[in-house]
C-alpha cells in the first residue's frame, strides 16, 4: 500500500483551451497540483471555474493543451486516445454525479462489484466483496438491484466499485450533488474510510459539505489556482 504522502497523480503547468468556431476559450491556465495516496483531494470553485476540465484531464478523458500530467509514474499528457482508454479501464475509478448513472440497472450490488473487477482485470473474491460491503454499511443490500436502493446507497455502491482492484486514482464529479445531508455524509464517510486504507480520491465539488472534509484543496477561479493546501 502506498504511503499517505506518495503522489498518485500530478499536474505541472497544465492548461486547457476549447475552440468555439474561430474563438479559443481558455478553461485552465498554469495549474499545478499533486494528488497523494491516502487522502481526499477536493477541486473547488464556482461553476465555470475549470473544475470539470481539470477532473477530465486527471481521469484521462481529455488531454491538456499544454503542461505535464502524470498518473502514477506515467506521463499521460500526450498519450493517444487508445492509451488513455486502457489506463482509464485499469487504473482509474470514476464516480458520476447522479448515483444511478454509476450502476447497471439489472445487476445486484455484489454483481456490480464483480463486474467492476472484471473490467479492471482484477481478481476479487466473495470474501473481499463481503469485507468491502461491510465497510460501506451495505452488507444487507448485497442481493439488491439499484432500484431497491436509496440514492445514498447507490452512491456508496458506486464508491465501492470505484476502488475494486486498487486503481491508481479515483475521480468523482460532484458525487453529493443529488443527495440529502444524511446520504451525503454517509458517502463522505465511505470515501474517508477508503482513503484511510490508501485510496486516492480527487473530487470536483462546490459543496461545502465536501470541502470541509478535504485533506488537500485546490480552489480554482477562472481556470487558475487561487488557493492550494
Amino acid at each position: 500500500m502506498a504511503t499517505p504522502d506518495a503522489p498518485r497523480a500530478s499536474c505541472r503547468g497544465v492548461g486547457k483551451d476549447y475552440r468555439t468556431g474561430r474563438e479559443v476559450v481558455p478553461a485552465l491556465e498554469s495549474v499545478d497540483s499533486v494528488i497523494p495516496a491516502g487522502a481526499l483531494t477536493v477541486i473547488a470553485g464556482p461553476s465555470g471555474s475549470g473544475k470539470s476540465s481539470l477532473l477530465r484531464i486527471l481521469a484521462c478523458v481529455d488531454r491538456p493543451s499544454r503542461g505535464r500530467v502524470e498518473i502514477g509514474a506515467r506521463s499521460v499528457g500526450d498519450a493517444s486516445r487508445r492509451a488513455r482508454q486502457r489506463l482509464r479501464r485499469r487504473s482509474i475509478g470514476y464516480v458520476f454525479q447522479d448515483p444511478i448513472d454509476n450502476l447497471v440497472e439489472y445487476l445486484t450490488v455484489q454483481e456490480q462489484l464483480r463486474l467492476a473487477a472484471q473490467l479492471r482485470g482484477a481478481t476479487f473474491s466473495a470474501a473481499e466483496a463481503g469485507e468491502l460491503l461491510d465497510a460501506m454499511g451495505l452488507t444487507g443490500r448485497r442481493d439488491h438491484p439499484p432500484a431497491r436502493l436509496s440514492g445514498g446507497e447507490q452512491q456508496r455502491v458506486a464508491v465501492a466499485c470505484s476502488v475494486v482492484g486498487s486503481p491508481t486514482l479515483v475521480v468523482a464529479d460532484e458525487p453529493t450533488a443529488e443527495l440529502d445531508s444524511v446520504a451525503a455524509a454517509a458517502v463522505l464517510d465511505a470515501i474517508a474510510l477508503l482513503c484511510g486504507r490508501g485510496a486516492a480520491f480527487v473530487v470536483a465539488s462546490h459543496d461545502a459539505r465536501v470541502i470541509e472534509r478535504a485533506e488537500h484543496l485546490v480552489r480554482l477561479e477562472y481556470g487558475r489556482v487561487v488557493q492550494a493546501w
